[in-house]
């Protein structure tokens, strides 16, 4: 188990850039099973998650090529199906939560998908009905073996259809879509997710000779067709990483600059921070944040009450930054209410930054109240343990701005989403080691 020591309380300077979108990347590579031809794909992140769907791939006999940094070539154009009832592929597919998008693909264009139920971070319950729901409305059979957690869809052709989704699922969205566009007729889909990287997700499939229309709205209408060919895509910076580094840059006192983030796919993400009290600029297609010398104060509600900052579906909030939100939210002049709808364990972290001095209340699984020190009081230091990604990545950002040193197991959690995240905060001036 990897461990970071993080010696805190230097302010840092510089310039960052953001990595390719982590979620992006596990819908776009999963799309790669829709043709035989070749896909290239720019700007995927080097992180543990993507490279372990990209192994995968590979061992259903996907012929992939790097190459450079970040950047892949894909041919699936003789696929090993016999692998997905292996017991390599019952144990690999397990370990990732992004292989359930491997299923739209093989069962649009192979007649069957097969995934173990997938693990991810524990976050909470994250059920796949919407994912197989709309498989069966496309006309496949499902199945569950439930000794083996073992999922499976087959259809001898996929029929397009109308439906109304339960969930604004995201990956569910994507996965029905992948389906749905080598579907014979036409396919509605109600209440579809309408996120960046869904979209990202659509224009590539168009490019590859898809017809979709509504792209951007949670109206999606697909025409099917009989076969797609090879494309070129290149992804969105991550926006969850911007976030991190907009509160990373502020609990630290510190001078950054964050480049290339795709301001007009940002959403809420600026809004959300500058409701927090700080300050960001944009210059060109970069994000400038000043030194917060004299700290950030919280924006009540008109009517003075205490603001709540919660998720939703898209163009709402990204449920994976409230965990950052939250660390921001302890140096912070006034009070603020965090209010996680989605994962009822997301928020089970606090127990840690409790131990470093901050001031939360944990109301219920879903909401915490912060109360800001005003840089008043510093964090201590302490050792903790990463339960997640993103909470990992937010005890990291405590670390930084907390007087000593502080040690983080189970890195490889943070490791999963940020892309050399030790040797780039090297490079702005961060005080911290890989052991």
């Amino acid at each position: 188990m990897g461990t970071f020591k993080i010696e805190g309380g230097h302010p840092l300077s510089g310039e960052i850039t953001p990595q390719g979108a982590k979620n992006e990347a596990l819908q776009i590579l999963c799309a790669v099973l829709l043709t035989s031809e070749k896909v290239t794909i720019n700007n995927i992140p080097d992180i543990v998650d993507v490279n372990k769907l990209i192994s995968l791939l590979e061992d259903l006999g996907v012929k992939i090529q790097k190459k450079g940094k970040g950047s892949y070539t894909f041919k699936a154009d003789d696929i090993n199906l016999d692998y997905l009832q292996s017991d390599q592929f019952k144990q690999d597919g397990r370990s990732l939560r992004g292989s359930i998008m491997l299923v739209g693909p093989l069962l649009a264009r192979f007649g069957k998908g097969y995934i173990p139920k997938p693990g991810g971070d524990k976050i909470g319950r994250r059920r796949l009905d919407t994912h197989f729901e709309g498989f069966i409305k496309l006309g496949a059979k499902f199945r569950y073996n439930r000794e083996e957690y073992f999922y499976g869809v087959e259809a001898k052709e996929l029929k397009g259809t109308y439906m109304l989704l339960d969930e604004a699922s995201v990956t569910g969205t994507a996965n029905i879509l992948m389906a749905a566009v080598l579907a014979k007729g036409q396919t509605t889909i109600y209440n579809a997710a309408c996120e960046p990287y869904l979209q990202q997700l659509c224009k590539m499939l168009i490019r590859m000779g898809a017809k979709i229309s509504g792209v951007g709205s949670n109206l999606l209408v697909i025409d099917g067709v009989e076969t797609l060919g090879g494309t070129e895509h290149t992804m969105l910076p991550d926006m969850i990483e911007i976030g991190s580094w907009i509160g990373l840059a502020a609990m630290t006192k510190s001078e950054l600059t964050i480049k290339n983030v795709s301001w007009d796919d940002l959403g809420q993400i600026p809004t959300v921070f500058r409701k927090l009290g700080i300050q960001l600029e944009r210059r060109g297609d970069d994000i400038y944040i000043p030194k917060h010398t004299n700290g950030y104060e919280i924006q009540n509600y008109i009517d003075g009450s205490i603001l709540t900052i919660a998720d939703a579906p898209w163009p709402g909030l990204t449920p994976d930054l409230l965990s950052i939100i939250l660390v921001v939210a302890i140096q912070a002049k006034g009070e603020v209410i965090i209010h996680q709808k989605m994962f009822e364990s997301r928020l089970f972290f606090v127990d840690k930054l409790l131990d470093m001095g901050a001031k939360i209340i944990l109301c219920d699984p879903h909401r915490a109240a912060v109360m800001g020190h005003n840089f008043k009081s510093t964090l201590k230091a302490t050792t903790m343990t990463s339960p997640d990604i993103r909470a990992g990545v937010s005890l990291l950002i405590a670390a930084l701005s907390a007087k000593g040193t502080s040690t983080i197991h189970n890195i490889e959690q943070i490791d999963r989403g940020y892309e050399n995240i030790d040797v780039r905060l090297r490079a702005i001036g961060a005080k911290i080691d890989r052991v």
